[in-house]
């Protein structure tokens, strides 16, 4: 049975980094719930899909790195770093042509070796300020 860490880099590496989407369905079940805070996508695994998807046509040299993870018995919190270059649509704005970086947060569940339960957070306000479709803080440039 793969680690609850496995899982998750498993996730990161060939799904967001290689833009493999048949990979989640492998780790991620059906009846799985996902939480995508923001995105406007189901809490299910087509909505992680959806994401990755959308994210990859956005970013298309997206990378995402694990730069710390605590792990439990069957629950795995993982901060992580999304780099990219926005080349593709997102949500309706046009390509910049700007390089950025955020990071995100997963937390997952795991049961029968699987991905039960997530939820993904990404600093979209840092990520829309960097596009430049949404302005600094007063007194930030």
């Amino acid at each position: 049975m793969p680690t609850i860490s496995s899982l998750i880099h498993a996730l990161l590496d060939q799904a967001f980094n290689e833009g493999n989407h048949a990979i989640v369905d492998e780790l991620v079940p059906l009846d799985a719930v996902t939480y995508l805070p923001g995105w406007g996508m189901p809490a299910n695994r087509l909505g992680l899909k959806q994401m990755i998807i959308h994210l990859r046509a956005a970013f298309p040299d997206l990378t995402c790195t694990v730069d710390d993870e605590i792990e439990g018995e069957s629950k795995l919190a993982v901060l992580w770093t999304m780099r990219g270059t926005h080349k593709g649509s997102f949500f309706g704005n046009v390509p910049t042509g700007r390089t950025v970086a955020v990071q995100g947060f997963i937390f997952i569940r795991t049961a029968d070796g699987r991905i039960s339960e997530n939820w993904l957070l990404i600093d979209q306000m840092g990520l829309l300020q960097q596009l430049g479709i949404v302005p600094p803080p007063r007194g930030k440039t």
